[in-house]
């Protein structure tokens, strides 16, 4: 079976259901170890993907601001 691509809205998602389980004590105590190490991945994910974006996004506009006015 091939891996699906995490994705940012993915990963938010996965967050959030995890999340919503772990405030809601659905989780027993030997699954809640694994859960809260993939938090910690998604988290990752998530803010090295933010991360990207804003140093991209941050490119554009100095390139535009570095770009003659026609």
């Amino acid at each position: 079976m091939a891996t699906e691509k995490l994705t940012y809205a993915k990963a938010i998602a996965e967050l959030e259901e995890i999340v919503a389980r772990i405030e809601t004590n659905q989780y027993d105590i030997d699954d809640l170890t694994e859960k809260v190490r993939r938090v910690s991945v998604l988290v990752s994910f998530c803010k090295e993907r933010l991360h990207k974006t804003e140093t991209e996004v941050q490119k554009i506009f100095d390139d535009l601001h570095q770009s003659p006015t026609v």
